[in-house]
């Protein structure tokens, strides 16, 4: 058996900025936890959360390491840790520290893999499965027939939430800034991709529905697209608020908004939702069984580790059509 590291490769930012402030360094790895195991990382998610921490919008500790999700290897597991071992396959999502080759999670947390879930699946989809159950499942408890608009449909998200949504049985409209990213979203599963850039989306959205709006509307764009996505749901209705792709969060007058046309504004987080053990493995289990059952993961690029700043300005340019990973 190969010698365990004492180092390993992380990315951090020392100070908020743009990718730039993204620097590879070592580290010595400290003692592991007696309740933890530390896993050597096949690959590392890139999410726009990671973003936000290097901007400074969700302040971390400095240095800070980005990083929510990622796979790999149980390399050694702590001295009270009984029901894992040296060797398996495991995913995990936590609030930070993802963009290493070495992380340490507490077992309680640790998501065992089935042989059929690739660490690729895992490493770029276990926080969006989650998200999904999260969004779709919790919240909107979406059913048979309803009508469900999601923003920005060829991204990784997007296309997650499409597959899953289809497989309850939803109509999906979905937004799009591109033929071609309509096409992958219509592979998708997509009913109706709506181009932004050459139609309303509201009444687009409005027009396929027989003027009724959709049923639920999840918006990862945020800013004043918020209240947009509002008028394009019906009354009575859900607008799932989940991000600030834009730059913004939601304005303050979302929530009156909603309240003039009878409309549920949520504006859930799954970091939050899942700090709760017990909510973390519910949605972990049914991220799981969604990714076997054959939840396709749509990978856009995969990038060295030491050019997580690359990802970053992938990611920001709006171009990409999926997932991105860091490998290892």
């Amino acid at each position: 058996m190969n010698a365990l590291a004492a180092t390993s490769r992380i990315i951090q930012f020392s100070s908020y900025g743009d990718a730039t402030q993204l620097e590879a360094v070592s580290r010595p790895l400290p003692l592991l936890a007696a309740t933890a195991v530390r896993v050597r990382q096949q690959v590392a998610g890139v999410n726009y959360v990671d973003v936000y921490y290097r901007v400074g919008r969700y302040p971390l500790p400095l240095p800070g390491v980005p990083g929510v999700e990622g796979s790999g290897v149980i390399e050694a597991v702590g001295a009270e840790v009984k029901t894992l071992k040296v060797g398996q396959r495991v995913a995990w999502v936590a609030a930070s520290g993802g963009y290493a080759e070495h992380v340490d999670i507490d077992a309680a947390r640790v998501i065992v893999l089935p042989d059929t879930v690739s660490f690729e699946q895992a490493g770029a989809g276990m926080l969006r499965a989650m998200t999904g159950y999260l969004l779709l499942n919790h919240y909107a408890r979406l059913q048979r027939g309803h009508t469900v608009l999601v923003h920005a449909a060829a991204g990784g998200l997007g296309l997650l939430l499409t597959q899953w949504a289809k497989g309850i049985g939803a109509r999906v409209i979905g937004t799009v800034s591109s033929d071609e990213k309509a096409a992958l979203a219509r592979s998708r599963g997509l009913d109706h991709a709506i181009n932004y850039r050459k139609e309303d989306f509201v009444a687009a959205v409005r027009e396929v529905t027989a003027g009724k709006g959709a049923d639920v509307v999840i918006d990862g764009i945020g800013g004043q697209q918020v209240l947009r996505s509002i008028d394009a749901t019906r009354s009575g209705g859900m607008t799932i608020s989940i991000g600030s792709i834009s730059g913004e969060g939601a304005p303050a007058e979302a929530l009156p908004a909603a309240q003039a046309r009878g409309v549920l504004l949520e504006r859930p987080s799954i970091l939050a939702f899942i700090r709760d053990l017990s909510q973390y493995r519910a949605a972990a289990d049914v991220a799981v069984t969604q990714l076997q059952a054959g939840l396709q993961i749509d990978i856009a690029d995969r990038i060295p580790l030491e050019d997580a700043a690359q990802a970053h300005r992938l990611l920001e340019s709006g171009a990409v059509q999926g997932s991105l990973l860091l490998t290892m």
